[in-house]
């Protein structure tokens, strides 16, 4: 199995934290090729994994299969309230990214693991779901729509609490989960998100009536990552 870096950027530029991405998926993926065109008598250099946290300035990202009318701001008005928008290449609508949310970017050699991709994700819900439960949270998914729920059990009133969204390239993943914490819900006003117009939103600190230190957040998640997906060291690099 894989080493697991853990990377703490910090609060990032969405622009700059998508490059970083990709630099890291490309030396994976050439790392890949590269092994494969070796004699097979060579010992190949597996390709490390990554579990990226950070946070970003306010920003709506849309994603491949998105709608450009589940954006309620036109370009002046984004302006005017400071918040960045970015289409990108990844899978789900549009969501929204800003401080007090704990955005995580696994990059996985799924060769390493399973060549799934809606195992991935499920796993990946697994992740947060644990994680919210240890803060005291019961939450979980709702069939047909990606993420994870508070007040699952009765999807009228389910409210959505971490939005999933990934690309796969070779099997490399990028993107991942974004799980509000201490977000400022009103963000969410600006856009339909996800594309879905009959679900609330929700944060930690709403479910539970006070903010949360989202370093407490960071440790939960990483130790339910490394127990779902099986990894068996995990290093934590600056």
């Amino acid at each position: 199995m894989p080493k697991l870096n853990i990377l703490d950027w910090g609060l990032i530029a969405y622009d700059k934290a998508q490059i970083q991405q990709e630099e890291i998926l490309k030396e994976i993926v050439d790392q890949k090729l590269l092994n494969r065109d070796l004699n097979q008598l060579i010992q190949h250099k597996l390709p490390e994994s990554y579990l990226i946290f950070c946070q970003h300035s306010p920003v709506y990202t849309l994603g491949n299969s998105g709608s450009t009318e589940n954006l309620l701001l036109d370009e002046t008005e984004l302006s005017e309230r400071g918040i960045e928008y970015y289409r990108i290449r990844r899978g789900g609508d549009i969501t929204f990214h800003g401080p007090g949310q704990l955005v995580g970017y696994p990059i996985l050699d799924l060769d390493q693991f399973f060549t799934d991709i809606h195992r991935y994700l499920r796993l990946l819900e697994e992740t947060i779901i644990l994680t919210l439960d240890d803060l005291g949270i019961r939450a979980g998914r709702i069939s047909g729509l990606t993420g994870v729920w508070v007040g699952f059990e009765e999807p009228e009133s389910a409210r959505k609490i971490c939005a999933i969204g990934v690309r796969c390239s070779r099997w490399v993943t990028m993107h991942g989960f974004a799980l509000n914490a201490n977000t400022d819900l009103s963000y969410f006003e600006n856009i339909i998100p996800c594309g879905i117009k009959d679900k609330a939103v929700t944060s930690i600190e709403k479910e539970l009536g006070y903010q949360v230190e989202l370093q407490e957040v960071q440790q939960a998640v990483k130790k339910n990552f490394v127990q779902i997906f099986g990894v068996p060291e995990a290093l934590s690099l600056s």
